[in-house]
């Protein structure tokens, strides 16, 4: 990705090994002004900042059976127990407010830390965007009841948005898959970049946005077809297993065939049709048709309920599966399906004559131009980089580890939770990709190593020189963070280096030092500098660094509650 590149050549993070970095000054200097912004946003939404221990007794894990996560890092001590290096922290505080927190007038309760997480990521990628080892804010709420939960999930997801509008990012709210956290409502804030991980789908005739994995397609356009049906025929189709290698014997294309998965669905098959382009969203799959547990069937159970190996599996006579079709394949004639018999498909399949449906539902992964689930417009795909991530957990930990506290009508009633997590160390690579050019990183001057970098241009030169520490120390004095780059080198490469880190206001002190003035410019209008005079320089400065700030800010008060 181009930000872990400019982040590496820039100078602000170093690699140790597969997903794990160290932050060197400028990024670390970056990921405090993260923090500080993230931290007055989460005080002022009710958070108290709290700080856990990393390292987690596996006994709190299994008390909510998530010992088994794949992605959890695990160790023994010398006393041959077992512990975890935490990826996330709802044992732990759910744990301590199981014990210090009794009666509902200690209530809401929203407690927050930064702190270094573990996960034992498949695939680390892109720098710090998916690492093993990275900085993140949590935050928990602890509510009464549901309407409580609302509010406190308001909050926080309010200053979230903030949090991101201070540094300078555009972002998309999405729906969201829970994943490994569960609960059941959740929203993601995603960056849009071309080279961002996460498949977002979003509608510009409404708000509607999710990923990929959350994505909902409308049910309609999908009517039966008027094609003439054409007489069933079996082919054989030797060795040709994958839709790419039976549409490639039969020269015909994907989205002629429907691919039939078959599962296992809380202990009993289940059969889900999708069309041969398309992907099955498990997810989604059982989300919509209320499945606890779901598993994709092995060869022998394959073998047993179709008769045929592993890709020939059809609808076509299975007896005793129940079968799921997406709405999508409604609209299909005369299609490809699996023949139940080994080497062998079916071509001119057709529902209603050859098979029937058990249930049509909503259960392919969504992609661009599919049919908007909330207007009649349709849906755009784009990639994105998930930056924050809110959910309610409502009492799906607070139960499991009997977290109760003793309520107004004098009964015990479990708190009602939500957890918020945003990508500290992730900023630095989500913010220098999408703000970016040919030259370097383009940081927003609340967030930048430096708010300004004085480029003096030839340190021997008495003007020049004289100039140039005089306008650091008046910055300073203002309390501006600034840079005075004095080396000994040639102009070019002190040019080169300010415009790769990023540095949002550059002063150049060269030539013009000897006529009383320097030369002043934004790093993302590099075109548009100016003269100013030395004694106005300060002041010149100062403004243009407040005057962005305030964007920012005017930016951020468009959240609220």
């Amino acid at each position: 990705m181009a930000s872990h590149r400019l982040l590496l050549r820039g100078g602000f993070i170093r690699k140790l090994s597969a997903g794990v970095y160290s932050y060197l000054p400028l990024g670390y200097k970056v990921i405090k002004k993260v923090e500080k912004i993230i931290r007055e946003e989460t005080d002022a939404a009710g958070g108290q900042e709290l700080l856990m221990p990393a390292l987690q007794p596996a006994e709190l894990w299994q008390e909510t059976n998530r010992w088994e996560v794949d992605t959890l890092f695990k160790l023994k001590d010398r006393a041959d127990r077992w512990h975890a290096l935490g990826m996330t922290h709802e044992e732990v505080i759910t744990d301590i407010v199981r014990h210090d927190v009794r009666s509902y007038r200690e209530l809401p309760l929203n407690l927050y830390q930064i702190q270094t997480k573990f996960r034992d990521e498949p695939r680390p990628r892109g720098g710090v965007i998916r690492g093993r080892e990275f900085i993140m804010l949590d935050s928990y709420t602890f509510d009464r009841n549901d309407e409580e939960l609302d509010l406190s999930y308001r909050k926080m997801r309010a200053a979230f948005a903030r949090s991101f509008a201070r540094c300078g990012i555009d972002f998309l709210i999405v729906e969201a898959e829970s994943g490994a956290i569960g609960g059941k409502d959740n929203q993601e804030f995603t960056v849009i970049t071309p080279a961002g991980e996460d498949s977002i789908l979003h509608c510009k005739e409404c708000d509607y946005a999710a990923n990929a994995e959350r994505c909902e397609v409308a049910d309609r356009g999908y009517e039966p077809s008027n094609e003439p049906a054409k007489p069933i025929q079996a082919v054989d189709t030797p060795g040709a297993k994958t839709v790419e290698q039976v549409t490639g014997f039969l020269k015909t294309k994907p989205e002629n065939l429907v691919k039939t998965l078959i599962y296992v669905a809380d202990g009993k098959p289940i059969a889900a049709l999708v069309r041969g382009d398309r992907e099955l969203n498990e997810a989604k799959f059982s989300r919509n048709l209320d499945i606890y547990k779901l598993e994709m069937a092995g060869p022998e159970l394959i073998l047993e309920l179709t008769g045929a190996e592993v890709g020939f599996s059809g609808p076509v006579g299975l007896k005793g599966v129940r079968i799921v079709a997406d709405y999508e394949v409604r609209s299909m004639a005369n299609f490809v399906t699996g023949a139940n018999k080994t080497d062998t498909h079916y071509v001119n399949v057709n529902i209603g004559r050859d098979f029937n449906v058990d249930e049509w539902a909503d259960i392919k992964v969504a992609s661009d131009q599919d049919p908007c689930p909330r207007c009649e417009g349709v849906l755009q795909a784009e990639r994105g980089i998930e930056v924050g991530h809110i959910f309610k957990l409502g009492t799906k930990y607070s139960e499991a580890m009997g977290a109760t506290f003793l309520d107004e009508d004098g009964k015990e009633k479990p708190f009602i939770m939500g957890c918020y997590g945003l990508g500290v160390s992730r900023m630095l690579a989500a913010v220098s990709e999408a703000r970016r050019d040919d030259d370097g990183i383009i940081w927003p001057v609340s967030i930048a190593p430096f708010e300004v970098v004085i480029l003096l241009l030839n340190p021997l030169d008495e003007a020049q020189a004289a100039a140039a520490v005089r306008i650091y120390e008046e910055l300073q004095n203002r309390g501006i963070d600034v840079l005075l780059d004095e080396r000994d080198e040639r102009s070019g490469v002190k040019f080169k280096d300010a415009d790769l880190i990023g540095i949002p206001v550059q002063v150049v002190v060269g030539r013009l030092a000897s006529e009383g003035k320097v030369e002043m410019r934004l790093r993302w209008d590099k075109q548009n500098k100016r003269e100013v005079a030395l004694n106005e320089a300060t002041d010149e400065i100062a403004a243009a660094v407040q005057a962005e700030k305030r964007k920012l800010l005017d930016e951020a008060d468009k959240y609220t509650v």
